[in-house]
């Protein structure tokens, strides 16, 4: 649609800002974008508060306001003086969302700086059909390029060849530890609260810092500010909940979603009495609250608390949770510059039971975190914006205690908690250089001090301790500092397509200690010490974007090398829990991983979905391991595919199918036996020098609406029933017991599900 601009030939600028929300709701819209038409095109985008702020030229434009799903809002503004307009966005009437493809679709993909990012759209993760018919985030984004699945049915994920605990996740802006529900089959993650999903993988900006791989950042709902609302489900494993309203009209709102799964209310039934005694439950609960304290101020609090108890009488049991906690305020200071200061706090805990009576014994480990952060950003003008910011965070690390009854053999044991401060400071710089040229150029500077009360330990070539040093409560341990460049460019070739390029350092001074491929319960965080250096990534990509039909079509290609110091191994036999010195039992290399990317999406329309295809490897050395030689990650995977269909036809159906495959991941299995002693011992050879068989999945799902207030879902997991490998073990051969045999274990085959989901 063309557009008119008459700018005057004086040189004074004027800034229109604001606010820009849901008309429908009152939630403000993360990344919502005002721009002019006109011969030359200037443009603002809302941050995570949904506050933008555009500088013109004085004089008369026509400005448009977009965001996905919402009718486009056309103003005429006469730029003669600065400007408040907070916008309300009306929601686009389904039927022309589904049918109608029109000019004004924005293409936020291609001219944005953001590189090897995607932002979920929630109407999307509403529709994949997953698990037991449960909404997950983190099974989502598995099926985007570049984000690798950490094993059949696992919200664990690998970003760019690095490990799980190498992922960023964030929640309010506080971190989760462990983000897994049952064992890692489910997220934390309650769809129901969930407002925007942000995860990137490369290109990371520099306000983001601590992990070496990626970046989760969910942000959840705000809560009605027009009406009372109630929604929820009721599902085959688990049921939900969500209130939401108005504190006071368009001032103030609030939201309660909980969610808890019921498997142990059956348990009781059975007549088994070890069955019917065996608890098995989670349940998580999102609050979170806000408030405006006049134009230019607004309050949040917000919170999360989960849980999962698995506990079999008599034998073993399983307890852990996450709890945060985020009060923030932000400030607008003028029609430039914005801030928002956050207080979080954060902690991960576990109990694992075992034995009873007076064999009992209880084991409990975790982390928590105090963490203050103030983020700024000034708007100088329409091609320059500059974000800087500070954080402080105060680690203490639970390494674990074991409590025992009164009359057990076992003795209590306790391993000395551990402390540390975690500090960073931030600057970077997002402009225009040349038409079509955009560059975010800044620097993270970070440091981490491990502090006292503590020993810190020497060890020689075998692990024995061949010295030490206490330091009282506050001294200061060791001290680490990086500096961590960060460097983005876009530069457009024509209106539908152009090149980005990136490079980044991350650095990582927290590691987990596990034995497995996805997160477990009883992993154990530890911090940079005199014997563990930080980790440190550095990584390059480029990448062409490319959007056909009025960006209705977005494909893109990326490219990427990763090289990784100081990566943390096992020496085998290691012994993690309740080891004061489990330093001693850690080895140390190097990584790099390097791949290709490919995503084709289609937007809108009454079919939408997308396909993505990663080509990629994954490679580690350490010096005592494999004999010096270099050998594929366990994260390690050539292909990784995903095809995802969703088909809206009219406003009762919506059905939905995704597809995935990829190659298996990289194990270390016995190449052979012998006998020792009249028993057979297995013989190792190379690490991770055979691999799982390939895996590949078929899930369909079909959602009827009875209204627009309630629908039905319908989803099967596993749809022609492949019987994918959770794990494979050997044993010896029953009619030969000189040989071994391979046996594999498979927990997801055909799984269909049921839900039904109402709001009023």
């Amino acid at each position: 649609m063309a557009g008119t601009q008459c700018v005057s030939a004086a040189v004074n600028s004027y800034t229109l800002s604001g606010i820009i929300k849901s008309k429908e709701n009152g939630e403000v819209l993360i990344g919502a974008t005002v721009s002019t038409r006109g011969a030359k095109i200037l443009g603002a985008t809302t941050n995570a508060y949904g506050f933008y702020s555009l500088t013109l030229p004085e004089g008369t434009y026509v400005v448009q306001m977009q965001f996905v799903g919402y009718t486009t809002r056309v103003d005429t503004l006469v730029a003669n003086r600065n400007q408040t307009r907070n916008i309300d966005l009306a929601p686009e009437p389904i039927k022309v969302r589904e049918v109608v493809i029109t000019g004004e679709r924005t293409n936020q993909n291609v001219t944005s700086m953001d590189m090897s990012a995607n932002k979920l759209q929630i109407r999307d993760l509403q529709s994949i059909p997953v698990l037991l018919g449960e909404k997950d985030i983190l099974k989502t984004i598995q099926l985007l390029p570049g984000i690798k699945s950490a094993g059949e049915g696992s919200t664990g994920f690998f970003a760019r060849g690095g490990r799980t605990d190498q992922n960023l996740i964030v929640l309010d802006e506080a971190p989760v530890y462990n983000s897994s529900h049952a064992l890692g089959f489910l997220s934390v993650f309650n769809s129901d609260a969930i407002k925007d999903v942000t995860v990137i993988t490369g290109g990371i900006p520099a306000e983001y810092g601590g992990r070496l791989s990626s970046v989760l950042d969910v942000k959840t709902d705000d809560g009605n500010m027009k009406e009372y609302d109630v929604k929820g489900g009721i599902g085959l494993l688990t049921s939900r909940l969500t209130v939401q309203g108005p504190i006071v009209k368009d001032e103030g709102s609030f939201i309660v979603s909980a969610r808890r799964t019921y498997a142990d209310i059956f348990l009781r039934l059975s007549s088994d009495t070890a069955i019917n005694k065996t608890s098995l439950y989670f349940y998580d609960l999102n609050v979170k609250a806000n408030y405006a304290l006049g134009d230019k101020d607004r309050v949040f609090l917000s919170g999360y608390f989960g849980r999962d108890n698995f506990n079999y009488p008599n034998l073993f049991g399983f307890n852990w949770g996450n709890a945060t906690a985020t009060a923030r305020w932000n400030h607008i200071y003028g029609d430039k510059f914005f801030g928002n200061v956050s207080l979080i706090y954060s902690n991960y805990e576990y109990t694992n039971t075992l034995g009873t009576g007076t064999s009992q014994y209880t084991i409990n480990s975790g982390i928590q975190d105090v963490n203050g952060k103030m983020d700024f950003q000034y708007f100088l003008d329409s091609d320059n914006t500059l974000s800087f910011g500070i954080n402080a965070i105060y680690h203490t690390f639970i390494p674990g205690t074991l409590t025992a009854s009164s009359s057990s053999p076992s003795n209590a044991q306790s391993v000395p908690h551990k402390y540390a401060l975690e500090n960073a400071a931030y600057l970077s710089h997002e402009a225009t250089i040349l038409p079509g040229i955009k560059i975010n150029y800044g620097l993270r500077a970070s440091s981490f001090t491990q502090l006292g009360p503590g020993t810190a330990y020497t060890y020689d070539a075998s692990g024995d301790v061949i010295d030490s040093a206490v330091y009282a409560s506050g001294k200061n341990i060791i001290t680490f500092s990086t500096l961590e460049p960060r460097i983005s460019t876009n530069i457009s070739v024509d209106n539908a397509s152009s090149l980005k390029a990136s490079f980044t350092r991350n650095s990582q001074y927290l590691h987990l200690l596990s034995n497995s491929t996805t997160t477990n319960p009883s992993d154990l965080w530890v911090p940079s010490s005199t014997n563990v250096k930080p980790q440190l990534a550095d990584q390059v990509a480029v990448g062409y974007f490319r959007n056909y039909e009025e960006n209705e079509y977005q494909t893109s290609v990326e490219v990427y090398y990763k090289g990784m110091q100081n990566i943390i191994d096992y020496k085998n036999g290691a012994d993690l829990q309740l080891n004061p010195n489990v330093e001693s039992l850690l080895s140390y290399g190097r990584g790099w991983s390097y791949g290709a990317e490919f995503l084709v999406k289609k937007q809108f329309g009454q079919f939408s979905g997308w396909l993505s295809y990663t080509w990629s490897r994954s490679m580690e050395q350490f010096e005592k391991i494999n004999n010096g030689a270099a050998f594929p990650a366990r994260q390690d995977r050539t292909h990784d595919i995903s095809v995802v269909v969703i088909y809206d036809p009219d406003s009762r159906w919506k059905y939905s199918a995704t597809w995935v495959y990829y190659t298996g991941n990289a194990v270390t299995f016995p190449s052979g036996n012998y006998f020792v002693d009249g028993r057979l011992v297995p013989y190792y050879t190379e690490r991770n020098g055979y691999r799982m068989p390939a895996y590949h999945r078929l899930d369909l799902s079909a959602t009827y609406s009875f209204s627009e207030k309630s629908n039905i879902t319908v989803s099967i997991y596993n749809a022609y029933d492949r019987w994918n490998p959770y794990s494979i073990s050997f044993r010896r051969n029953k009619d030969d017991p000189t040989k071994t045999e391979a046996v594999q274990t498979t927990i997801f085959p055909f799984i269909p599900s049921v839900s039904y989901n109402f709001n009023f």
